[in-house]
């Protein structure tokens, strides 16, 4: 299992949640806004705040590349800002609802 977690522009969002909702069997995502520094560039006086939208999804090995391709095609400006998307592996999983571990608990 791997967990996505995508930094966007805030105006991207519902076109990323649209791109990924598209993919078959994909189970449910969380989405915050957050508030990110990006890197401070010369001319700049101050740190660029800005707000973002963070998309969070453990998916299976086999759903990696679809959603890595959706975000990457929904999220895609070309402009500075534009995002970023980090994959870590996560070791368990659980469904505190049933108990579901693994796998089953993202069904």
């Amino acid at each position: 299992m791997f967990e996505v977690k995508a930094i966007v522009r805030l105006d991207r969002r519902d076109e990323v949640i649209a791109a990924l909702h598209d993919i078959p069997g994909l189970p449910g995502l969380t989405v915050s806004t957050v508030e990110g520094i990006g890197r401070r560039h010369p001319h700049q006086e101050d740190y660029g705040r800005v707000t973002m939208a963070k998309i969070e999804i453990v998916v299976s090995e086999d759903h990696l590349t679809p959603v890595l391709d959706g975000l990457k095609r929904s999220a895609h400006t070309g402009r500075p800002g534009d995002g970023k998307v980090f994959v870590l592996c996560v070791d368990q999983a659980v469904r505190l609802q049933t108990g579901e571990t693994g796998l089953d608990a993202l069904r």
